[in-house]
């Protein structure tokens, strides 16, 4: 299955028209019909909203996957939305690792260092 045969079967499913989904996503019929007829591909922004409108992930509509949801719940989404790794006790809570291996605290604080040091750079 591709993307546009999904997309075309999510907005059947919630028996929109054409016309009220390209208007809820802001494009022309026209380009979602040729989305849905997979003549063109939608472009990155646009793939995220067509997940966000049908409320699936973005691996879901490209093929990658079954499952239409993500598997981070909302809790753990803006968990690591706001995920701040100097925090001391979340770098004792939680394991980070690079390449597979679980990274010392004196890497930690170095990896730290160099994006801060970076980040002055810019």
């Amino acid at each position: 299955m591709n993307i546009g045969n999904r997309i075309a079967g999510l907005r059947e499913e919630r028996k929109w028209t054409q016309e009220q989904t390209a208007a809820k996503l802001g494009i022309s019929r026209a380009a979602l019909s040729h989305y849905e007829k997979n003549r063109r591909e939608p472009d990155t922004e646009t793939l995220a909203k067509f997940a966000d409108l049908y409320q699936v992930t973005i691996d879901y509509l490209v093929g990658r996957t079954m499952n239409t949801q993500a598997a981070l719940s909302e809790d753990i989404r803006s968990f690591v939305d706001h995920l701040e790794l100097s925090d001391e006790e979340l770098l004792e809570k939680y394991n980070l690792s690079v390449d597979g291996r679980k990274l010392t605290a004196e890497e930690t604080k170095r990896f730290i260092a160099f994006v801060r040091a970076e980040r002055m750079m810019n």
